[in-house]
């Protein structure tokens, strides 16, 4: 186990309350998604995980590491987030500057990122060179560049057209099973958290909640055969039909 969010709760200054007496298990190498619906607090539970906001209920426990902390931790956002002037090396490259990465060591971990994500001949373009699905890989080689052991998604391909989703949910599913972090992946879809997920952990509606947990128990790799499954369609069926109810209660 990772970590383990108990009761939280989240009231923002302006008296919204995000989430009520959430709780939640993290284990250690599982893809667990969180499904809601909008407003219902799922990027709210990736900044608390992250440090970038403080619980107002509950609390959020950790394990495996020695001092009980977070450890490193990537975090993806909706939009690329990229530096416009820099170019994708320079971009990759930042939180590694940051930590004052000695300069060689760096430089391989870079070249690594970067040749995880199939950005390969790209290292010195910049953003406005690259297409949408090619910014979303320098964001998550920039996630990925600091080894962390837990890496937070939150909906990085829903502004992307359906081919270059289904390309991206694709190539994260190998790296992860190549590298094994423990991933928490915020989405809307139910098709997308079921053909990525380990778990997923439907929410209700604003004030934020789990629900109820689906474990996904489907042979890897997944590939677009598991798509047009039998078993696929039953994993939807089921998660549309939790989605459904939590957002009715």
């Amino acid at each position: 186990m990772i970590a383990r969010l108990s009761r939280v709760d989240k009231v923002y200054g302006n008296g919204v309350v995000a989430l009520r007496g959430l709780d939640l298990a993290v284990g250690e190498g599982e893809f667990l998604s969180l499904l809601g619906p909008s407003g219902c607090g799922k990027s709210t539970v990736l900044r608390l995980v992250a440090g970038l906001g403080e619980v107002s209920g509950g609390r959020i426990e950790w394990s495996g590491t020695k001092d009980g902390g977070r450890g490193d931790i990537g975090f993806v956002f909706q939009e690329p987030t990229l530096m416009p002037w820099a170019t994708v090396r320079k971009n990759v490259l930042l939180p590694l500057k940051l930590r004052g990465v000695p300069p060689d060591e760096a430089g391989a971990r870079v070249r690594e990122a970067i040749e995880m994500v199939g950005l390969d001949g790209f290292e010195h373009a910049y953003p406005r060179e690259l297409s949408g699905g090619m910014k979303m890989r320098v964001s998550i080689a920039r996630a990925l560049v600091t080894h962390p052991r837990l890496l937070l998604m939150d909906e990085p391909f829903a502004s992307l057209d359906e081919i270059t989703r289904f390309k991206l949910d694709n190539d994260l599913l190998t790296l992860w099973a190549k590298q094994r972090w423990t991933v928490v992946f915020v989405t809307h879809s139910v098709y997308e958290s079921v053909y990525l997920s380990t778990r997923i952990a439907v929410m209700t509606a604003r004030p934020g909640r789990t629900a109820s947990e689906v474990t996904i128990d489907a042979p890897a790799p997944r590939d677009e055969s598991f798509r047009t499954s039998p078993l696929y369609n039953e994993y939807c069926r089921n998660v549309s039909a939790r989605l459904a109810e939590a957002t009715r209660a």
